[in-house]
C-alpha cells in the first residue's frame, strides 16, 4: 500500500525576537540578567514559528519569557525595512533547511557601566 503524501504548505521565514531569562545551564555570560535572541524560523504560520522556536530554545536549556514577531521578509520590506545580504542569506538558509536559525544573541546587563 502506498501512502499519499500530504501536499506541503508553503513555508515562509518569520523574524522573531525572543527574550530569555536566566537558567542554570543556559550558556549566557556571567552577570547578565537574560538576553534577546534574534531568530529566523521557517514555518507555515507565525504561530507555528513561535512554537518551534520556543521548543528549540527550551531544549537548549534556555528560558523563553516573551516572543515578538516581526513578520516575513515580504512584510519587513513592505514596511520599508532594508535587509542586509547577510540577513537575507540567513533567512534563505532557514527556509532551505526548514529550521530555526539563531542570528544574534544580545545579553542584557542591569548596569552597563558595571560590565
Amino acid at each position: 500500500m502506498i501512502k499519499k503524501q500530504k501536499p506541503s504548505k508553503t513555508e515562509d521565514v518569520f523574524t522573531l525576537v525572543v527574550q530569555v531569562g536566566r537558567c542554570k545551564a543556559d550558556g549566557l555570560p556571567t552577570g547578565c540578567s537574560g538576553a534577546g535572541i534574534l531568530c529566523y524560523t521557517a514555518a507555515a504560520t507565525e504561530d507555528k514559528a513561535v512554537h518551534e522556536t520556543v521548543r528549540l530554545l527550551k531544549k537548549a536549556d534556555m528560558n523563553p519569557l516573551d516572543v515578538t514577531g516581526y513578520g516575513t521578509i515580504v512584510e519587513l520590506e513592505s514596511d520599508g525595512q532594508v535587509l542586509s545580504d547577510e540577513e537575507k542569506d540567513l533567512m534563505t538558509k532557514a527556509k532551505e533547511e526548514n529550521s530555526v536559525v539563531i542570528a544574534e544573541i544580545t545579553p542584557f546587563f542591569e548596569n552597563m557601566s558595571e560590565k
